[in-house]
């Protein structure tokens, strides 16, 4: 890393984290050379232990792509069409009572089916969610460990629009998309996407880690203090106590890299099914249509981002160059400060 625009870049980072600002990591790789690797703050403040390039963080919703490869690997196996009724998948103990028969697994990918959400982003809609730790005030998180806990959330929520009539971004399809893989497995759904892609991808340092686990390298998520000169705050209790379809597994940024460049590749699904998870599905907005499980933009690059109280993430792979971007952080706010400029310089390679 010697050209201006990484050194500017490695001046900005470094400044935002003497500033607070952002505390995590940033991974750009073109090819087999890493451009940059920098890690900043500290994974767990109470033992003051820094951030380092093996620190697992949790990444929200940038999950949902470990959750579409699992499900896409499983219906190839299966024989079964993406287009296939979800209905006639999963038995009516698992899925929403308001579920409409025509939704299908190609619905719950697209973030077009239009079912009800647990955790609605839109704040236009009734059901909106402001303050996503809320949810778990009154619903005890720690409960929340498979995609059944999940349920009683959605399963009477009112459908917001027509199965295929518009993108409608839902977490509950993806929890519904954890119970699917559940049951045409039979296998927990951890386990399911641990083996069929985390280990598929080489993803040896990454997992579906519950928060209540004594586990190495991992960086806690942090709730700024609630008084001037507090204390921080983990996120144990704003979060589900451990992650399921709609987000929530621990990686380092070298294992979303590898998991990127195994889905670019095709080794994780094969040349026609990785064709049609990287085909644009939905429009999101001018210039970003949705895929099964990934963004896809203009300039061809794919990949996913999430946030959760204390905890932002995003990632993107360029095929035409083989590269990668990827950004990890255990702060709310931390994009907001680093993502133009990491941005900027991914855009010049």
């Amino acid at each position: 890393m010697t050209s201006e625009p990484w050194l500017s870049l490695a001046d900005h980072l470094d400044s935002a984290a003497d500033e607070g600002t952002f505390s995590g990591t940033v991974l750009i790789t073109v090819g087999e050379e890493t451009v940059l690797h920098a890690c900043h703050g500290i994974a767990n403040r109470s033992a003051a232990v820094p951030v380092m390039k093996r620190t697992r963080f949790e990444v929200a919703s940038l999950s949902k792509m470990f959750t579409a490869v699992a499900v896409l690997s499983v219906l190839d196996d299966a024989g079964i069409s993406v287009h296939a009724p979800v209905s006639g998948l999963l038995p009516a103990h698992r899925r929403p009572r308001t579920l409409d028969p025509a939704i299908t697994v190609h619905h719950l990918l697209t973030h077009t089916s239009g079912i009800g959400d647990y955790a609605e982003e839109d704040e236009n809609l009734p059901g909106y969610v402001p303050d996503y730790s809320a949810l778990w005030r009154d619903v005890p998180n720690y409960r929340m460990r498979r995609p059944d806990d999940f349920l009683p959330l959605y399963s009477d929520l009112p459908p917001v629009s027509r199965p295929g009539e518009a993108y409608h971004y839902c977490n509950a399809g993806f929890v519904l998309l954890g119970a699917l893989l559940e049951e045409l497995t039979g296998g927990e759904f951890t386990q399911v996407v641990t083996a069929r892609v985390l280990q598929r991808a080489g993803m040896a340092h990454s997992g579906y880690f519950a928060l209540d686990e004594a586990r190495p390298d991992i960086a806690l998520g942090y709730l700024p203090p609630e008084r001037p000169g507090g204390p921080w705050r983990s996120n144990i209790y704003s979060i589900p106590v451990i992650g399921g379809g709609d987000g929530g597994a621990f990686v380092t940024a070298l294992d979303v890299d590898r998991f990127l460049r195994a889905v670019a590749s095709g080794s994780l699904l094969g040349p026609e099914t990785t064709a049609r998870m990287l085909t644009p599905h939905a429009q999101v907005e001018d210039g970003l249509w949705m895929g099964y499980g990934a963004y896809l933009r203009a300039d061809g690059s794919f990949g996913y981002g999430g946030g959760d109280p204390g905890v932002e993430a995003i990632a993107r792979h360029l095929p035409s160059r083989h590269a990668t971007m990827v950004i990890l952080a255990n702060v709310e706010g931390a994009l907001d400060a680093v993502y133009d400029q990491v941005v900027e310089a991914f855009r010049g390679l």
